[in-house]
């Protein structure tokens, strides 16, 4: 007997390493350079890298007098091309333990809920050869609009679980930050979080049902 009906990973930190800060601060250099804006303030570089809402955004647009979507445009193009450039020439890559997935319990079915956009989580599916894995997978679309549904909004976990016909109750996610830990909690889906290295000293303001140190720690969960 199986402990779930389905568990569902988040990607970045989870199956695959995470973007480095410098790749994702060159990428946004380049957007604001492809719209004109040579040397932004490093505050809003920063503020970029670090999640922007879409209130700050409409702020650090309007001090360059850019249309936010204009600008949006050429952000998420630019990281998104950094990322896969990453994930092609190897210096990005997959964590060991994913081998782990091949032992989850059949009938339990996986998916994938992440910040990341969606195409480029299908790209990491179809490029580690992943997909046979998971039944769905939920990024968010390169619109402004989707960094109101990012977690710790529930809105891709949600739309996961109706994919799934499963209940969050029956479901465990898998993360590595307390945005993660957040959102299942408010959709009311068990949490793992896993102490990978980049996150090893974090202190979580919220309490994971689980900490493991890897994906086989979630397979024995899986399984119990």
């Amino acid at each position: 007997m199986t402990a779930y009906d389905a568990v569902l990973f988040d990607s970045d930190g989870v199956l695959v390493e995470p973007p480095p800060v410098e790749t994702q601060t060159n990428a946004t250099r380049a957007a604001f350079r492809a719209v004109g804006v040579e040397d932004p303030d490093r505050q809003h570089v920063d503020a970029i890298v670090g999640g922007v809402t879409t209130e700050t955004l409409q702020e650090i647009c309007s001090a360059y007098d850019l249309e936010p979507a204009t600008f949006w445009a050429a952000r998420e193009r630019h990281d998104e091309d950094s990322q896969l450039v990453e994930f092609r020439n190897g210096t990005r890559t997959q964590y060991d333990d994913v081998a782990a997935l091949s032992g989850l319990p059949m009938e339990v079915n996986c998916g994938v809920v992440s910040n990341n956009h969606h195409s480029t989580i299908e790209f990491v599916l179809e490029h580690f050869e992943l997909g046979p894995f998971f039944d769905t997978y939920y990024g968010r679309e390169m619109t402004i609009e989707s960094l109101q549904l990012k977690k710790p909004n529930t809105h891709y976990l949600d739309r996961a679980l109706d994919d799934l016909s499963v209940s969050a109750e029956s479901a465990l996610y898998i993360g590595d930050s307390e945005s993660d830990i957040l959102a299942a909690e408010r959709a009311g889906l068990e949490s793992v979080f896993v102490r990978r290295p980049h996150c090893h000293e974090v202190e979580l303001g919220v309490e994971p049902t689980y900490e493991v140190e890897d994906l086989y720690g979630v397979r024995q969960l899986a399984h119990r």
